[in-house]
């Protein structure tokens, strides 16, 4: 064989730098494309619209009797319902025993088109069930360390407790499944607030061994399929430290959310942070009291959906401020989401 010319050599370089370049793009492409194809129409319209808009949403807290009041006052002030409807499984006795006519609020706002949030502001359960919000024993109140081994346990008295509450709401959870609802489901939210019974405790052993166990349960053992899961951090200092010490693992969770109260709102800072989380997954604004600006929202575009809190939305928020935000080119609301019963 003679040599091979000098300029061949170079041109079968391009070529295989080329090919490999391919390859490279290909296989970016088909990783991209599994990430955005999931059995969630609504995931998957999360992923579409990531880096492009936002939808809106307002959360309805207690009472459970009235689980649309809050969508209906963001309708009342701005015109147009918000994309994102939310409400909670909750806590007290008259929420816990109103908890079906959340579920029949959240049936209906599906038919209409809305994203649904759920969320479950739960009882200790070393305590009693209903309880209080910051009574010492109730939704602020704490579980000793050996409780907390024990909860996490399986097969221990707290942990069998803890999957006799999950069997209520799993009950609520299959009606929505049985009515074709896909659920965003965020229990155990801002898992880095220390304040809650289940929240402040990082690490393996920690939140987010119980956010795994409430998964698996929810999903292995009740077989529900129409779970969408949150895993919900709050803006604290320590936030970089948290997303990687509250994180259960990515196999179980499929948004990550960011709860914005501290005072320095929504910082290029902590837009990164969420950025930087592994996965590839979408990023949202789980609560917040102090809307972001439309113009925030352009800036930090990954963000796929955000959601105020109930009355601090009006407490904290003027009448134009809300009107402007949710008249913004970049902002979804219901009547330009696409619905689901497509």
């Amino acid at each position: 064989m003679g040599k091979i010319k000098p300029r061949y050599l170079l041109l079968m370089k391009k070529k295989f730098y080329y090919l490999l370049t391919a390859i490279w793009l290909v296989s970016i492409q088909a990783c991209s494309a599994q990430q955005s194809i999931t059995k969630f129409k609504t995931l998957n319209y999360l992923y579409s619209i990531s880096g492009k808009k936002v939808i809106s949403g307002i959360h309805n807290r207690e009472p459970n009797a009235d689980p649309g009041h809050w969508t209906e006052r963001i309708k009342q002030t701005t015109g147009t319902y918000p994309g994102l409807w939310s409400g909670d499984f909750l806590f007290q006795k008259d929420n816990i025993d109103n908890r079906g006519i959340m579920i029949n609020e959240a049936i209906k706002r599906w038919k209409q088109g809305f994203l649904i949030n759920i969320m479950w502001h739960a009882c200790n359960p070393a305590n009693t069930q209903p309880c209080g919000w910051d009574d010492g024993r109730g939704v602020l109140s704490n579980l000793s360390d050996v409780q907390w081994k024990e909860l996490v346990t399986d097969g221990t008295a707290l942990n069998k407790r803890w999957k006799q509450m999950m069997d209520e709401v799993a009950a609520h959870l299959q009606k929505l499944e049985d009515n074709g609802v896909e659920v965003l489901f965020r229990p155990l939210h801002e898992m880095n607030q220390g304040k809650f019974w289940w929240g402040g405790r990082p690490g393996a052993e920690g939140t987010a061994k119980l956010f795994r166990i409430t998964h698996d349960y929810l999903v292995k053992t009740k077989g529900l399929g129409n779970l969408i899961w949150v895993w919900d951090i709050q803006d604290f200092p320590t936030l970089e430290d948290d997303v990687k010490g509250y994180n259960p693992g990515d196999e179980y969770w499929d948004i990550a959310a960011l709860d914005v109260y501290d005072r320095s709102g929504f910082t290029a800072e902590k837009y990164l942070i969420m950025q930087s989380i592994p996965g590839g997954k979408p990023i949202a604004i789980g609560e917040c009291d102090k809307l972001p600006s439309a113009q925030q929202l352009e800036a930090q575009s990954k963000y796929t959906f955000f959601m105020g809190w109930s009355e601090l939305v009006f407490s904290n928020n003027t009448t134009d401020e809300i009107k402007g935000l949710y008249k913004a080119p970049n902002v979804l609301t219901l009547g330009e989401m696409p619905g689901w019963l497509k």
